[in-house]
């Protein structure tokens, strides 16, 4: 019991204890938040009464406690920071309001106006369409009175003979052969685009006894000539070769005959064949002479009055150059007009010896009696009277110094070897020929090749014997290039030689020129003038001639082309309509079947282009100097009447002949991306541009992810096969207008320039029109040209960097331009706006013409191009200088003729002299 008590009240202690312990600590945490919630609340309103009610009375300035006015509280310095904040922030409030209620108003006319413009855009696409179902019916209409009044013609089935089928019955004597009785043109229709069968000489066995050297020349121009086909079935022309045999090879008439019958194609009598004998020596052996050739044609340098048929038969050229290239180098300059010797000749011939030794009788005496049979006698002793006088330096020879050259029977042997001979013409004015005393030889190797010579170094040629034939005579006009005169007029060849003007004397040098460059000087000349003498005379047009196939580029477009402010402010100056055109190509050219006809004497004479001997352009294969005889055609032909009017009907049409018309950029570049697009963009809106053309001259293609300006019509990217500036004058196949303008890549050009350019080439098709101008100047102490690009009054050369020219240049370029000028462009990489130059002025004979007072046209700020080079003008010295020797002569002409429009200023430094100009 006393335990359990005890047990009971100690356990009753202890917890009295903690009960007390958590009573002492509750009112801990009481006092403890009591005294929080006095201190919290009163001490506040304690110390907002003491501020609010105590101050000192004597120091008013001094109080610290108190209310205090707004502005002695901005006294303190951050308080007055917020207050010019606030202030500012008010008016700024009040200002923004202010725009609010403005920018309201703007809006609500806006509106207005949107809906105005929406109705105007109604309108005007009710009146957009009533127009295109104007302009629909009025192209339905015109194509109904297209058709009515200009039916179609569709080009005729051919119709070929039977294999076997002789064709025409053959004439009663065959020596009088011609074309209509011994031809069939059933077989060269106008559309056939005469195709030409050659015969494998190696298959026959004629073909053994070749030389070598003309067998493969022939062979090698064949494989590249465009007219020459493999299918036989279809051939209008059948071309065999038999000559020049070699020695001692002596071919029997019967034997020959015999193998000539034995052609597959040739049809008992040979018809639409031509046996070509080619010579390269002048002793060559008259091969076919008692050898029927039936109605077959004959193609060689010697012929006798009874085998030859005018008309019919063709007088080619010697082949000198069998195998090889004419070294330009090695030819004669065509100035000084005059040489050392009035003329020179030398030869032998056995059967004159005698009697040129005898004093011979006076004309007069030989009159009274029958007259003479030959005039060599007669001939050499007014030529020896000539040299003996001394009143000209003259070389006549009639005995070799060495064994003269075998010849035919009264045939004038030539003297020495070709190098000699050669020698001597480059120092003779003149060179006679002799023809041959027999009557009955018309035309002999020996003479053939007296001609080539002479023309080949640029002797005028002075053929006494009115009876000769020369090549290609019923073709070309020999009287511009060569004299021929009557052999009882020897006494006055003295005397007709020195009446030759030096003007007249240097037009019939460059004429002779230009026949042998084009007609004789190498196996692709001859075979082509034999094939184009043929064609011509059966009317057939020439094929077209072939374009480059531009290999495009694939890129991307999409880039919006900005306008550039320098490109669009063109001042007071506007050529060009203010939308642009949609792309309008050129009208191909029209002609085709009548120009054998209408163009036959001056295709073949015009120089210096062989326009006859190559495929026709699509535009015009006339001189552009000719458009004045053209009467129907494009390309330098007149089209209709213009429309261009003065302001603003000037300002929106181009007018004139051609009234309607585009022209394509092309612009040659070099891994130039930045300064090619920059370039690309300044083209945008441009008037009158139907395409670009970028001739990437980089093997290394352009980037991928490079995105190419959208500027209105389409840019055409061409890779190119090497990294060549003759690339730029290729006649690409997507160059659909005539007028062609090239431009570098870093050209900087405004479009109102270029809008004038255009117009002033409008006024002259067959020259370069272009603004930076250079000249060539002769160079005394060195007696050599030099190029030169100083400001000048005068001018010869229009850089191409920067020029519009005819696209038919650019086949004459590409194609019938010397291989050798092409070659130093390449070599020098340079050269090419000069190569072009010098093209165009030896064809037209006139200067280019520059445009505006633009002097450069470079963009500021590019990278320098390959003109900036130490070695570019020493490059260019060297490029004229071989190209006068190339040409022969000095094909640039002067100028102080240049082109202003009305509203351009020329702005000159006050050390330079004024120019004159022209507006």
């Amino acid at each position: 019991m006393t335990g359990y008590t005890m047990l009971r009240n100690g356990g009753v202690g202890n917890g009295g204890q903690t009960c007390m312990l958590r009573w002492s600590n509750r009112i801990r945490l009481t006092w403890l938040s009591f005294t929080l919630f006095i201190i919290l609340v009163f001490f506040p309103l304690i110390a907002h009464y003491y501020l609010t009610t105590l101050d000192e009375a004597d120091e008013a300035g001094k109080r610290i406690f108190g209310p205090r006015a707004g502005n002695e509280l901005c006294e303190v310095k951050h308080v007055l920071d917020l207050c010019r904040i606030r202030e500012s922030v008010s008016e700024e409030l009040l200002q923004l309001e202010a725009k609010r209620q403005e920018l309201n108003s703007e809006i609500a006319k806006l509106n207005l106006k949107i809906e105005a413009c929406k109705k105007s855009i109604e309108n005007a696409k009710q009146d957009l369409l009533q127009l295109k179902n104007v302009i629909s019916q009025t192209e339905h209409s015109y194509k109904e009175l297209m058709a009515q009044n200009q039916p179609k013609l569709s080009l005729p089935i051919r119709l070929l003979p039977e294999k076997d089928d002789a064709g025409l019955p053959p004439p009663k004597v065959i020596r009088g052969c011609r074309l209509h009785n011994c031809f069939d043109y059933s077989r060269c229709p106008l559309t056939s685009g005469f195709p030409v069968y050659v015969y494998d000489s190696d298959q026959f066995a004629f073909g053994s006894y070749l030389d070598p050297l003309v067998k493969q020349a022939f062979q090698a121009t064949a494989r590249a000539n465009v007219y020459v086909t493999e299918n036989a079935d279809i051939a209008c022309l059948y071309v065999i070769l038999v000559g020049e045999i070699q020695e001692p090879v002596v071919l029997r008439p019967a034997e020959l005959e015999k193998q000539l019958s034995s052609l597959p194609h040739w049809r008992t009598d040979g018809h639409n064949h031509v046996i070509i004998n080619l010579s390269r020596k002048s002793d060559t052996q008259n091969l076919l002479y008692n050898v029927s050739t039936g109605r077959a044609m004959v193609a060689q340098s010697t012929f006798y009055a009874s085998q030859y048929r005018p008309g019919f038969d063709l007088v080619v050229s010697p082949l000198v150059h069998a195998m090889s290239e004419p070294n330009f180098m090695e030819i004669p300059p065509q100035v000084p007009v005059k040489r050392k010797y009035l003329f020179t000749f030398q030869g032998e011939k056995i059967e004159s010896l005698r009697s040129s030794l005898q004093e011979a009788r006076s004309f007069e005496e030989e009159m009274e009696g029958d007259p003479p049979a030959d005039y060599d006698d007669r001939i050499i002793a007014t030529l020896k009277a000539v040299q003996d006088s001394r009143l000209d330096q003259v070389l006549v020879e009639f005995t070799c110094k060495n064994q003269p050259k075998p010849s035919l029977p009264t045939e004038w042997a030539l003297c020495g070897e070709r190098e000699d001979r050669l020698e001597l013409l480059k120092l003779s004015t003149f060179a006679l020929i002799i023809t041959p005393g027999d009557p009955h030889l018309v035309i002999s190797s020996g003479c053939a090749t007296r001609l080539f010579e002479a023309l080949e170094v640029g002797a005028v040629p002075v053929v006494l014997g009115e009876q000769v034939q020369l090549p290609y005579q019923d073709m070309l006009q020999w009287n511009e290039a060569a004299l021929v005169v009557p052999k009882p007029r020897v006494t006055e060849v003295h005397f007709l030689l020195r009446s030759l003007s030096d003007s007249d004397l240097l037009a019939m040098r460059r004429q002779g020129r230009f026949l042998w460059e084009t007609y004789f000087s190498t196996a692709d000349s001859i075979f082509n003038t034999v094939l184009a003498m043929i064609r011509t005379r059966i009317q057939i047009p020439a094929a077209p001639i072939r374009e480059e196939a531009a290999a495009e580029i694939p890129h991307r477009s999409g880039k919006a082309a900005g306008t550039d402010p320098n490109m669009a402010d063109n001042g007071d100056l506007d050529l060009g309509p203010v939308e642009t055109e949609p792309p309008y190509a050129s009208p191909k050219y029209l002609r085709n079947f009548t120009l054998t006809v209408t163009d036959f004497y001056r295709s073949w004479n015009s120089a210096p282009g062989p326009f006859h001997l190559f495929p026709h352009t699509p535009f015009d294969p006339v001189l552009p100097s000719e458009a004045k005889f053209l009467g129907s055609g494009t390309g330098f032909r007149p089209i209709g009447g213009g429309a261009g009017g003065s302001g603003k009907e000037f300002q929106a049409a181009l007018g004139g002949n051609v009234p309607r018309e585009q022209f394509t950029v092309v612009m040659l570049t070099y891994e130039r991306e930045e300064v090619l697009m920059n370039s690309l963009e300044r083209l945008n809106g441009l008037p009158y541009l139907n395409k670009v053309v970028v001739v990437w001259n980089s093997p290394k293609l352009p980037s991928e992810d490079l995105l190419w300006p959208d500027i209105g019509v389409p840019i055409m990217v061409v890779r190119t096969e090497k990294n060549s500036l003759n690339n730029r004058f290729l006649p690409w196949n997507e160059i659909e207008t005539e007028a062609i303008l090239s431009i570098d890549d870093d050209a900087h050009l405004r479009h109102d320039e270029i809008m004038f350019g255009f117009r002033v080439w409008r006024e002259a098709r067959d020259r370069i029109v272009g603004f930076p101008g250079r000249y060539h100047a002769w160079d005394i102490p060195h007696q050599s040209w030099l190029y030169n690009s100083n400001y000048s009054c005068e001018l010869s050369m229009v850089l191409t960097g920067a020029a519009f020219f005819h696209k038919y240049y650019a086949y004459l370029y590409s194609y019938v331009m010397p291989q050798a000028i092409r070659d130093m462009v390449d070599e020098y990489i340079n050269c090419e706006d000069i190569a072009m130059n010098f093209l165009v002025s030896h064809i037209t004979r006139k200067p280019p013409i520059k445009v505006t007072s633009r002097w450069t046209f470079r963009c500021p700020g590019c990278p320098q191009a390959l003109s900036h080079d130490d070695s570019h003008f020493h490059e260019r010295h060297k490029c004229i200088n071989f190209f006068v020797k190339v040409y022969g002569y000095m094909p640039l002409l002067y100028t102080q003729f240049r082109v202003d429009s009305v509203l351009f200023k020329t702005r000159l430094p006050h050390d330079k002299t004024k120019c004159f100009k022209f507006i």
